[in-house]
């Protein structure tokens, strides 16, 4: 299938999904609607589509990373409401997807920036990424470059590499050697379908339409400039250092991203937790009813194991000097001096 820049690229993540054929679409679970979206400025980087629903008052914050070729909603659009009953969730498109930034070249490394830039322009302090395939590529890096800003990691469809295989390792330096000539080009296709886009999305996600728009929204050129740098990121080196909860949801019939990487990657970080959907790499939306129950079963295994906040010791309360004005004391009695006798005083002895 072409994208909309005429230019039809093997992908991992939008590769699954077009796979499945149009016809599934009709399996993926029916919302009426999602949460309305706003375009929020990250100072010296670039505007991107941000949907932040506020959940209850304290709740952790979960920022939803999506897959490739995908965007925020496309890729959650099933959860979102589910997840915000007990959190906070911000999802966003990331760059060079749907209405992400633009920006002269792509990296693993400026969209962790990213996820910590948004933190900051929302107001948090510290969030748990939540990120699937590619998502939860840039979750370890956000770990990686800004382990203070994370409290959590849930990585779902995920590996600490995608160059394992023989065929892998001939096929991504294959991508960046054919890239790097048409780099130029293939960034103009990228920034024009961008400014063709409306400025915010629809929110009707029951019309089959919406999703295509979603689809539609991220330049099939986009992706060999994301396979250079999925081919390029390899945490295996730094990943075992992870020290906050981490759960990690696999997929039990990943074709894309083998299940055995998935479960070294969980063997990989002290403490993982590991859960097993039986589903493929695109069961976030093509199981969704099987994917949703384990990604809560991720999240609540990661909060239990949360730090309890750090409260302000208690101040103890010194009573108030209440002043009275000379005619409101009450009478006292003339003092009397009373006798006291002669007191002993006992001193130690003296020891030799």
């Amino acid at each position: 299938m072409r994208g909309r820049s005429g230019w039809n690229a093997p992908v991992m993540g939008r590769a699954a999904v077009i796979s499945k054929g149009l016809g599934r679409v009709l399996h993926a679970p029916r919302v009426e609607a999602v949460p309305e979206g706003r375009v929020v400025e990250l100072p010296g980087r670039g505007r991107t589509f941000v949907v932040d629903v506020p959940g209850p008052p304290g709740a952790p914050v979960l920022v939803l990373l999506h897959a490739l070729g995908c965007t925020g909603y496309l890729s959650w659009y099933p959860v979102i409401a589910g997840l915000a009953e007990d959190h906070r969730v911000v999802v966003l498109d990331q760059r060079w997807h749907g209405r992400g930034i633009r920006s002269e070249r792509f990296s693993l490394e400026d969209c962790a920036d990213d996820v910590v830039a948004l933190l900051d322009a929302l107001g948090v302090d510290r969030c748990i990424p939540v990120g699937y395939s590619m998502g939860g590529a840039v979750a370890q890096l956000v770990w990686q470059r800004h382990p203070q800003r994370v409290e959590g990691l849930v990585l779902c469809a995920t590996a600490r590499n995608f160059r394992g295989t023989a065929k892998e390792k001939l096929f991504f330096p294959a991508v960046g050697a054919v890239l790097r000539p048409l780099a130029r080009y293939s960034r103009e296709r990228v920034t024009r379908l961008a400014d063709a886009l409306p400025a915010l999305p629809t929110t009707t996600s029951h019309d089959p339409q919406w999703g295509l728009a979603q689809f539609r929204s991220t330049s099939a050129w986009t992706m060999p400039h994301v396979l250079d740098a999925l081919g390029r990121f390899d945490s295996s080196s730094w990943i075992a250092g992870v020290d906050v909860p981490t759960a990690v949801v696999a997929m039990g019939k990943d074709h894309t991203i083998p299940v055995r990487r998935q479960h070294r990657l969980a063997a990989s970080i002290p403490g993982a937790d590991v859960v097993e959907v039986d589903a493929g790499h695109a069961g976030l939306v093509l199981s969704a009813g099987r994917f949703g129950p384990a990604l809560d079963v991720a999240l609540a295994s990661v909060r239990a194991r949360l730090a309890p906040p750090v409260l302000a010791p208690p101040v103890e309360a010194r009573p108030r000097r209440v002043r009275r004005s000379r005619a409101e004391l009450p009478a006292l009695p003339e003092p009397r001096l009373a006798e006291v006798g002669p007191r002993t005083v006992r001193r130690p002895r003296a020891t030799g």
